[in-house]
């Protein structure tokens, strides 16, 4: 289910790791943003309609045999165009320029000269902090294109062409490390793409509203509640454009969070006065996951018996046609299902992709096109409370990929308590919001100890928290060091089975947040 704004940009990913930081900064300046796959055709172009292209960078050589390309027929749609490192090698070498290796990769602070009377570089300073990131560079520009901005080492930093409305940087304007970088996207988005940068969440809202008014009719509609902020905010759009037509379940799989079931089941009764359904199925997912250590066959297993339960559930509602779930943008990247073709799946999401044709409903992803803070802001514009709308994010099969090895239930309890514990003391320490995911991790591993002058080989437990804007990179969270101790000793002592505490000091990437 796709709501497009009126008003959208779209950004071709040529492997960048700033895609989706392109992608956020364009939403950041009130503008409908979307990733697509760099060889998108111009028919799909024009199927999105879309007011400007961003061309990416990546880590190709345009003049290598396999580098990607995209539809040379784009630069002729009279569209404007802004490239961005490789983006803007790619449109140079279309017209006829020469991009070069440079003798040294530039990578890091330089110092920009800028013509600012030109609308790409309005309210920006002629002398002007940008970040660099190449090994090419352009080392001659056809005569249809003009520059615009230059370093010390970057004759052609900045370029557009005469005629068309093409523009290329060397730099990377969507990092902070480009003070002025927002200025320029939005330079490019309002004064060349002429948008009026007026989108905003309220209007996804009442859209959205509309939208699941007129697709389900009189039809019921069943909504999977899993605690977490995003199922909430799919559950309040739900309860706003359709009432009492729609019927949560909660499928108690054994591997939630410490007191999950009655903290979604007093948050439901309270806010929505929803008809909720509990699915007790504890037992059955111990054994479809007996003896599975692999992280990808969990996901699957796991996925295929959440489908199993919602069938059996769903035969008991009466007229329900379509089930709705809580898909963010993140997760259709990451699981290789936007950008309209296949792309490098990191991992599998059982929420991704829609459902089995025989499980008879039709999907509706109502946030599908949101990052995580985008679904927060939502969430208290339609009147959710702080307390359920910052709740850290919850993976889909739950603590299931936070057991690594095994998953049994003895393991599932240790994990549970490890995990309460370390929340409760983050939350006392004020810090829970200021971290955007804490959790525990059980290793499949168990370390010496001395406990009571005794030896003891026992459990590993460790702390994973970090600080991100929209999950798609991470950092680790700088905990007090008094803070991480009170977590370890409180663990040690209180949950039977543990001998040892570790802090994840992994950022994203390479690592991912989750551990599977």
């Amino acid at each position: 289910m796709t709501r497009l704004s009126q008003e959208r940009v779209l950004v071709l990913d040529f492997g960048s790791q700033y895609a989706q930081l392109i992608a956020r900064r364009v939403r950041e300046q009130n503008v409908y943003c979307e990733i697509v796959r760099h060889d998108i055709s111009v028919e799909k172009i024009r199927e999105h309609n879309p007011q400007g292209l961003i061309l990416s960078g990546g880590p190709s050589s345009v003049y290598e045999q396999d580098a990607p390309k995209c539809d040379p027929d784009l630069f002729n749609m009279g569209l404007p165009v802004l490239g961005i490192c490789y983006g803007m090698q790619l449109a140079c070498d279309a017209f006829g320029g020469k991009v070069e290796s440079v003798s040294t990769r530039e990578y890091g602070r330089a110092e920009l000269t800028a013509q600012v009377t030109t609308p790409l570089f309005q309210d920006t300073s002629s002398q002007q902090q940008v970040w660099m990131s190449h090994g090419d560079q352009i080392s001659n520009i056809a005569d249809d294109f003009e520059t615009l901005a230059e370093t010390s080492t970057c004759p052609f930093a900045a370029i557009k062409h005469r005629e068309l409305p093409i523009y290329g940087l060397q730099f990377h304007p969507e990092v902070t490390h480009s003070p002025e970088g927002g200025t320029i996207l939005r330079n490019f988005l309002i004064n060349i793409c002429q948008l009026s940068g007026s989108w905003n969440l309220d209007d996804f809202a009442t859209e959205t509203i509309a939208h699941i008014k007129d697709v389900v009719g009189d039809q019921r509609v069943i909504c999977g509640l899993s605690g977490g902020v995003d199922s909430a905010v799919v559950a309040a759009l739900l309860s706003r454009a359709i009432g009492d037509q729609m019927t949560c379940i909660l499928v108690d799989n054994g591997l939630l969070r410490k007191n999950e079931q009655a903290a979604v089941i007093n948050a439901f009764t309270e806010h929505f006065k929803a008809d909720l359904q509990v699915v007790q199925a504890e037992q059955r997912f111990l054994e479809t996951l007996k003896d599975i250590s692999e992280p990808q066959e969990k996901r699957k297993r796991i996925g295929y018996e959440f489908i199993k339960c919602f069938r059996e559930e769903a035969k008991k509602v009466s007229g329900a046609q379509f089930l709705a779930q809580g898909t963010l943008y993140p997760d259709v990247i990451e699981s290789g299902a936007a950008k309209d073709g296949p792309a490098a799946t990191i991992k599998l999401h059982h929420n991704v992709g829609g459902l089995p044709e025989e499980l008879g409903f039709t999907l509706i992803e109502p946030l599908r096109d949101l990052f995580k803070d985008e679904v927060r802001r939502l969430g208290l514009e339609l009147g959710l409370p702080e307390s359920l709308v910052w709740r850290h994010p919850f993976p889909g099969p739950g603590l299931a990929v936070r057991c690594l090895g095994a998953v049994t239930k003895e393991r599932l309890d240790i994990l549970r308590e490890a995990d309460a514990i370390a929340v409760e003391e983050i939350e006392n320490a004020g810090l829970y919001r200021e971290t955007a995911q804490a959790f525990a991790v059980l290793l499949p591993v168990q370390s010496v100890g001395v406990m009571g002058d005794a030896r003891t080989y026992e459990d590993v437990v460790a702390i994973r928290c970090v600080d991100s804007e929209d999950f798609m990179t991470a950092d680790w969270s700088r905990l007090p060091y008094d803070l991480l101790a009170t977590i370890s000793t409180r663990i040690i002592n209180e949950v039977k089975g543990v001998n040892r505490v570790c802090y994840d000091i992994s950022s994203k990437p390479p690592a991912t947040i989750e551990w599977e």
